[in-house]
């Protein structure tokens, strides 16, 4: 049975202030379950409808189908919710292919572009201050438990580039086609905000800029979508990479 005090808990996780202040977040669906028990996450409660999860006994709440409604944030919730700790935000190498996200807001950007970072095996994923909480409920739902394998670090980040010592690519309307760039091995690929783009001042510290060329022939649409861009860059980026190896 789930009481009033963990109802106001699991309610209070949808706010990143609280997230933070309590040190954890929400994962729901047995897959995303499933990918943060057998990762270096801590788990910190299980509510569940079946028992199907391998965790201990002391951290399991077994709860009906009308209890999980109660405390799911989804239309059609599946058989179980479950609370981690956030870890601590720790730096890693500045090596091999690194993506920095300037004030991307939109949770299911985050997510996708969470995802296509592991698919791409792209360990690292460095974010604004201002770019969406990884751990907002709805990016964690999108990434679909690829944010147990993506490390990501929140920064300042023009003071991030300033130490930075590798090529800086920026994806922009404007700059060398990326289907005929040369491009290396190691570097760091900056993607903008879904409406204004990367900010003058990030832009400032890209020394390669990069565009994807637009074949439509009326020309109309204004911009990719942040994760569809991502999507093509990284292809390129590893595509060329496959080749040279």
């Amino acid at each position: 049975m789930v009481t009033k005090h963990q109802i106001k808990l699991i309610k209070s996780l949808s706010l990143k202030k609280n997230r933070q202040q309590n040190g954890l977040f929400i994962v729901e669906g047995i897959k995303g379950i499933s990918e943060f028990l057998n990762s270096h996450y801590i788990l910190n409660k299980l509510y569940t409808t079946k028992s199907i999860f391998e965790a201990p006994e002391e951290l399991i709440c077994n709860i009906s189908e009308a209890e999980l409604k109660r405390i799911s944030s989804l239309k059609n919730p599946n058989t179980a919710l479950a609370i981690f700790e956030i870890p601590e935000n720790k730096s890693e190498q500045q090596v091999g292919l690194i993506v920095a996200l300037d004030d991307v807001r939109d949770p299911g950007n985050l997510g996708t572009i969470i995802r296509l970072c592991d698919w791409y095996g792209i360990k690292n994923l460095v974010c604004s201050k201002n770019t969406v909480d990884c751990y907002n409920t709805k990016v964690v739902q999108a990434t679909m438990g690829s944010l147990t394998r993506v490390n990501i670090e929140y920064v300042d980040l023009e003071s991030y580039l300033k130490t930075y010592k590798s090529p800086v690519f920026g994806t922009l309307l404007k700059g060398e086609n990326i289907y005929n760039a040369d491009l290396p091995n190691n570097g760091l690929i900056v993607l903008g905000n879904e409406a204004n783009g990367i900010s003058e001042t990030i832009k400032a510290k890209v020394n390669r800029k990069l565009t994807i060329p637009q074949f439509g022939e009326v020309k109309a649409t204004e911009s990719l979508n942040v994760a569809n861009a991502t999507a093509i860059v990284l292809s390129e980026f590893k595509r060329r990479t496959i080749i040279e190896t």
